[in-house]
């Protein structure tokens, strides 16, 4: 049976980190919300009064009867099966934590353009979030890339952990594609200021099974619905 991914229709967000991985390992899935009705059959499973572990939100996998919810814990799940994963147990489990990482360093992301509610409009709180913007600019997205970079490097630099392409990879790619789109000012000179995490983007990039998935129809442009959001007025130099 394929892998079932909910995520909301018409948004790359946190679905494409659990995207890429599947799409590189060429795993069978199904994109449910993009079919019909799968958004209704996702929106149900939310709301189930029979499940008896039903997630929280999306994105979230299902794998037979099994669900799982939450990008990080998706990927720990998936990364063995799809070879994606160290086959070290513990390797596993710091792997795990450098997405968490991630996980930790996007939810800042969104709350460049969100920092006082969720459920308000970013017209709403634009004084906020341009304040939000600059912390984040010019100290948490250095102190964050900063750290990946010299993870990355001490692991030889092609790859942050084990000796092949994992799915933290993937994740890193995800990270800097959206970083550029939302802030392409801020980040024009990433490939001075970060080498090696510049390098493994390109060598994800190159990869065949991504360079067919980017140029699919599979791949959702980046939006102003999602996470990682293009707002000139946020933009700004480090």
């Amino acid at each position: 049976m394929p892998y079932e991914l909910y995520y909301w229709d018409g948004l790359q967000g946190r679905g494409e980190f659990v995207r890429l991985a599947l799409e590189y390992a060429g795993a069978e899935y199904v994109d449910v919300a993009r079919t019909e009705p799968g958004m209704k059959t996702m929106l149900k499973t939310l709301g189930s009064k029979t499940e008896r572990y039903p997630p929280f939100a999306p994105p979230f996998l299902k794998d037979g009867d099994l669900i799982i919810p939450h990008v990080a814990n998706i990927l720990f799940y998936l990364g063995p099966k799809l070879g994606l994963a160290p086959a070290d147990e513990s390797l596993r489990a710091i792997a795990n934590g450098l997405q968490l990482t991630i996980t930790d360093m996007v939810a800042e992301v969104h709350d460049t353009h969100h920092p006082i509610a969720t459920g308000l409009y970013y017209e709403d709180q634009k004084t906020e979030a341009k304040a939000r913007a600059g912390d984040f600019i010019s100290n948490r997205m250095p102190k964050f890339l900063a750290y990946f970079e010299s993870v990355l490097t001490r692991n030889g630099g092609k790859h942050i952990i084990g000796g092949g392409l994992g799915y933290v990879d993937l994740s890193l790619f995800q990270l800097y594609e959206g970083l550029r789109y939302a802030f392409p000012r801020a980040t024009r000179h990433f490939a001075k200021d970060y080498e090696a995490l510049s390098a493994l983007h390109g060598s994800v990039k190159r990869r065949k099974p991504i360079a067919d998935y980017l140029k699919s129809e599979r791949r959702l442009p980046f939006n102003e619905s999602g996470i990682f959001r293009h707002y000139a007025e946020l933009d700004q130099e480090p």
